[in-house]
């Protein structure tokens, strides 16, 4: 059965309730055993082990742990052979990065599966039922369908209900359908079978508050099956998406572990064919399987990234998910919800009509705009509080508008009701659709009236015709901006009636003016939305809205420029799949839509191939905010459940937020880009030193250990500072990357290849004039000056390459002393390498001999190189674009 299009009789009867008297305790129970409690289904959450197992799928960690074991087990049967004892530095010291790693993707990654949770919580904790015909009050989790339940203002709804009567109720479902005003409910509303939610006007919702009135009604849906349910079934079937990094790292950790194995097995055959040993030639790959491995790159990457989002925190943005930070940075589309995102979720006066002209509310008002506010808060029962120095809007946001435009102008409701007290009331309905008051001003009994202006024109005595007029178009003109308008008539009576009826009280006004109000902008939104068109990122804005509001907000946002870019939930529905993708970059502006429609939306933009960002505040928007590419939810408005589904929250609930998290974002992925360039060109000079000396000489002019030293250790902290560089300076001047673009894009693929083969012949030139140069003539080749002076090669001039990579502007240009973390990185390990190469009892464990001054200037001039190398090569780029 269709709950909100059947007559209310048939309801009842279909849930065999009594309106009089509810179920019996016993009925209520059997239909627990049926229907089940009224809470939201549960997802277990996944365990520690879990998650640190889910860290050790990544390739590169697997060939690690491969490498470790082949380590550990060559090193036993070694052992076995002879007297030498099993070495289990190399295959401890991977394990334990491995481990590291693992523990710290575990801490930094791990979040709670909070929307659900947030979700079961926003339902009513008890609920007021009709049971054997007392009203009682029992948990919410044990009503059932059938149940006569009552409401009134300040509840949650505790189910999904048929209204069965009701008095001058208005509920607050903006958490659902995203419109900014509470709905007027009419449990006597005609309502067809394809009606939106937010149309359904004889229904309430589950976790919606009651703003105004009280009413009866029947439980028609629990649990799952409410709205809020149909909602968290779709948080559960949205699957946790990869993020455009995750994929390349994952693809780059593909592509290095097959190089690895594909070099080992080459070198492995050259050896043996050369009359190698099995087991040396089995060290040898396990060499060139740490020089082809950056193991330390998942860790920094990591690291790189909670980096950001300390960053992000000192900017007002908190990131749940760690790799979803740089996802912001390439976000090319930007589907705002319009309520409390890019408006204020506060209904606020903007202008009113005196009876002569539209008066903007600005600093200076003329005293007829004021006597008219006066009028209108003196007929109000909402009220504005500063509590902390904030201020809490209290009742009928339309009213609380009022009473904070007063405010704004020195009037104080409580000052004014205290002045001109109110002795008699009618309150608002939905079938008057007004409200009186009457107040004693001036020793005077004075009646005012405020509601629609269609109907409290007819209620007024007019001059003459033209003022009528008059007041009808500017009735109309700030309808067109989409202005919630209400009308205040008032006239004098010369005593109280006994009886106060509409009829007598609500005729015969004089018309006061019209009072104009609308949920308006951020102030800061327009500014943050030039910003994003200016760094190519298309903004969108999706809401439970109507399509008239929501254009006149776009429109003064900059969003939308032509009529035809706005589009209604009902259009979108009779639009396929198809015809939407077909159309999705035509559309700029999505009103009137289902939480179904959003995700629709998303996914068109998706299969378009744009990497989506979705903000949002309410419960309305959290299958969106789970299924876009990063879902950003608002802080302090925002509800839980909106949280719980999205990567990112903004703590200030700004809008320009976002533009400082895009730029944000665009730095950290620079800076992941930096790390891997170093790294990988780092690693790559170590595959071409190993790869090229057994070729030439049929050695190997670097152990295992000193690899796993230089990759682990000094490689690590330079590549962590450069994690840590400013944002450059031009970030947002480019256009977003796309899904499809590749991590070694625009460039940086040949940099790797071109600095890597510089890395490793210096480090093979080191080795050659090591061994087979500075000796005398005729002597063997010295192995172990050669080995040691190649090891302090590679490893000094990777941590002068480090600079290189920290823009692919002139260092000079950038300047040296900018990041001072890339300083003191360069410090520290340049100090641990000296110890290693200068500590005898170091050197020993390291396998390196002291080197003379000779040797030592060779090798620092040596190191040296790459700077002044690439500097020169960035110079002459510089001249040919800037030809």
């Amino acid at each position: 059965m269709i709950w909100y299009s059947s007559p209310q009789e048939r309801v009842l009867k279909e849930l065999n309730a009594d309106y009089n008297l509810g179920l019996t305790e016993k009925e209520a129970y059997e239909r627990l055993l049926t229907y089940g409690y009224n809470k939201l289904n549960e997802k277990p959450p996944r365990s520690f082990l879990r998650r640190f197992i889910d860290q050790m799928k990544d390739v590169m960690i697997i060939i690690l742990m491969i490498a470790a074991a082949i380590s550990l087990g060559v090193s036993i049967y070694n052992a076995t052979l002879g007297d030498q004892q099993p070495e289990w530095i190399e295959p401890i010291v991977i394990m334990v990065i491995v481990i590291i790693n693992g523990i710290l993707g575990v801490v930094q990654e791990s979040r709670a599966e909070a929307a659900l949770e947030a979700l079961k919580n926003m339902s009513a904790p008890s609920a007021r039922v009709l049971r054997d015909g007392v009203l009682k009050t029992i948990k919410s989790t044990e009503l059932v369908p059938g149940d006569i339940v009552e409401i009134e203002a300040g509840d949650m709804v505790p189910a999904d209900c048929r209204l069965i009567s009701s008095a001058s109720l208005r509920c607050d479902e903006s958490a659902l359908t995203g419109e900014s005003l509470p709905t007027e409910k009419d449990e006597s509303a005609t309502v067809s079978d394809i009606s939106p939610l937010g149309d359904r006007l004889n229904m309430v919702y589950s976790g919606c508050a009651v703003s105004y009135g009280h009413a009866r009604a029947v439980v028609v849906e629990t649990g799952m099956n409410t709205e809020m349910g149909k909602i968290a079934a779709m948080l559960e079937n949205e699957g946790e998406g990869q993020t455009p990094l995750q994929k390349k790292l994952g693809q780059m950790g593909k592509i290095l572990g097959f190089l690895a194995i594909g070099i080992c097995g080459l070198i492995f055959i050259v050896g043996i064919f050369s009359g190698m040993q099995v087991l040396e030639m089995f060290m040898v790959a396990i060499s060139l399987a740490v020089a082809a491995i950056p193991e330390g790159l998942p860790a920094i990457v990591t690291i790189v990234l909670a980096i950001g989002v300390q960053r992000l925190v000192a900017k007002n943005a908190i990131v749940r998910r760690l790799p979803a930070v740089e996802t912001l940075g390439s976000a090319s589309v930007i589907c705002s919800d319009k309520t409390g995102t890019l408006t204020q979720n506060r209904m606020t006066l903007v202008r009113v009509y005196n009876g002569k002209n539209v008066i903007p509310l600005e600093d200076s008002i003329p005293e007829s705009a004021i006597a008219l506010i006066r009028l209108a808060t003196l007929c109000t029962d909402g009220s504005v509080r500063t509590e902390d120095g904030v201020p809490k809007h209290i009742g009928d946001p339309t009213e609380t508008a009022i009473v904070a435009a007063a405010l704004k102008y020195g009037i104080s409701k409580e000052d004014l009701a205290a002045e001109h007290p109110r002795v008699g009331e009618i309150p608002f309905d939905s079938e008057r659709k007004l409200m009186t008051t009457i107040n004693m001003i001036e020793d005077k009994n004075v009646v005012i009236v405020k509601g629609a202006p269609d109907i409290l024109f007819d209620r007024c005595i007019w001059d003459n015709e033209e003022s009528r007029k008059s007041a009808e178009q500017a009735n109309e003109d700030m309808g067109r901006d989409a202005l919630r308008i209400l009308a205040v008539g008032y006239k004098t009576i010369d005593s109280l009636p006994l009886d106060l009826t509409p009829d007598e009280l609500e005729n015969n006004l004089t018309f006061g003016g019209l009072v104009g109000m609308i949920d308006p902008p951020r102030p800061e939104v327009i500014t943050a939305i030039d910003e994003c068109d200016s760094a190519g990122i298309r903004t969108v804005m999706i809401t439970g809205d109507h399509i008239i509001t929501a254009s006149a907000i776009a429109k003064e946002l900059g969003i939308l420029e032509d009529e035809s870019q706005a589009i209604s939930g009902k259009q979108l529905e009779e639009m396929s799949d198809e015809q939407l993708f077909e159309n999705i970059r035509h559309y700029r502006v999505y009103a009137w839509v289902t939480p179904a429609d959003k995700i629709r939306i998303i996914k068109a933009w998706q299969q378009a191939g744009e990497t989506v960002a979705m903000t949002g505040d309410g419960v309305n928007d959290a299958p969106a905010l789970k299924a876009a590419d990063i879902g950003c939810a608002m802080g302090i408005t925002g509800t839980d459940v909106a949280k719980g589904a999205a990567d990112m929250t903004l703590t200030d609930d700004n809008f320009a937020t976002i533009v400082t998290a895009v730029k944000e974002g665009r730095g950290i992925y620079d800076n992941i880009r930096k790390a891997v360039h170093f790294l990988l060109s780092c690693n790559l000079g170590e595959i071409i030193t190993v790869f090229l000396s057994m070729l030439f000489w049929r050695e190997s002019p670097l152990m295992p250990i000193q690899l796993l030293w230089v990759n682990l250790v000094t490689d690590s902290m330079p590549a962590i500072a450069l994690g840590m560089e400013p944002v450059e300076y031009d970030v947002m001047n480019r256009r977003p990357r796309s899904k499809s673009e590749n991590i070694f894009s625009n460039g940086l693929g040949i940099r790797v290849l071109l600095q890597g083969t510089l890395i490793g012949l210096l480090t093979l030139a080191a080795y050659f004039i090591g061994s087979r140069i500075l000796i005398p003539q005729g002597a063997e080749p010295n192995l172990a000056l050669g080995e040691s002076m190649a090891f302090a090669t590679l490893a000094l001039s990777q941590l002068v390459h480090a600079f290189n990579a920290r823009s692919n502007h002139s260092l000079f240009k950038v300047g040296f002393h900018t990041n001072k973390y890339m300083l003191g990185a360069f410090a520290a390990s340049s100090l641990l390498m000296a110890v290693v190469l200068i500590f005898p009892p170091v050197q020993n464990i390291f396998k390196v001999i002291p080197m003379s001054s000779t040797q030592w200037g060779i090798t620092a001039a040596l190191s040296i190189s790459p700077l002044f190398i690439v500097e020169i090569v960035k110079g002459i780029r510089h001249l040919v674009i800037k030809k």
